[in-house]
């Protein structure tokens, strides 16, 4: 493994603070998982209802371990490689989404109360839509964590963005159609649905596009410019 990814790998969960953000992250997921299924009605205690609501909010986190891994960019005596800090953010992120997978499942498999009459439904196809909601979250941390400099602002900019965009889109009924082609919140619904088609991994993947790479490749641009000596 290159030396910059595997530093960069450490760099994402190398902190105590970072850890017990991960821990925090988890518990709420948890917690949330065992109140929904105390609360819902049987026809609700599905995989996918768990999964929808749990994901949904550790996802919140989520980009902030992204904000933090590019300030450590901005501290660092010597310039260092936009590329593997990008990259690392996946580790916090497949480890949210697979605890998150594993935190629905148990919670439905051990719950005493009634359930519905398919709860498994899609089970394979939510699993992997966790992951990958975690992942494009971490994503749009590390992207506004490159553009923004500070970390509080960087953060509520990872919520009020894309949720912006999502209101927008759904005022108009023109543009309704839009959101699961642009925003992060119109592909999650259908990633934990487990209801995917061809359309919609498409869906899926412009998403990716914007929000993961498309994001990042403008951010590291912004940051290269502000590091760059005057007159070059």
């Amino acid at each position: 493994m290159d030396a910059t990814i595997r530093d960069a790998l450490q760099r994402s969960l190398g902190t105590w603070a970072r850890r017990w953000l991960l821990v925090g992250t988890l518990v709420a997921g948890l917690l949330a998982a065992v109140v929904l299924v105390a609360a819902a009605a049987p026809a609700d205690r599905t995989f996918a209802e768990l999964s929808g609501a749990v994901q949904s909010l550790m996802s919140v986190a989520t980009p902030l371990f992204g904000i933090l891994l590019v300030r450590d960019l901005r501290r660092a005596s010597v310039r260092l490689p936009v590329l593997p800090t990008v990259l690392a953010v996946g580790l916090p992120a497949v480890v949210i989404g697979v605890v998150g997978v594993l935190i629905c499942a148990a919670t439905l498999a051990l719950t005493p109360a009634e359930v519905a009459d398919e709860p498994w439904r899609f089970v394979g196809t939510i699993a992997v839509g966790g992951v990958l909601v975690q992942i494009v979250a971490g994503l749009v941390g590390t992207g506004l964590g490159l553009l923004l400099r500070s970390v509080v602002v960087a953060f509520l900019a990872t919520i009020v963005l894309p949720l912006g965009l999502l209101t927008l889109l759904g005022g108009v009924d023109a543009l309704r159609p839009a959101q699961p082609w642009l925003t992060p919140f119109g592909s999650v619904r259908h990633l934990l649905s487990g209801e995917m088609s061809a359309l919609r991994w498409v869906q899926w993947l412009c998403v990716l596009l914007i929000w993961g790479v498309g994001l990042n490749t403008v951010g590291a641009a912004v940051l290269h410019r502000r590091d760059r000596p005057a007159g070059h």
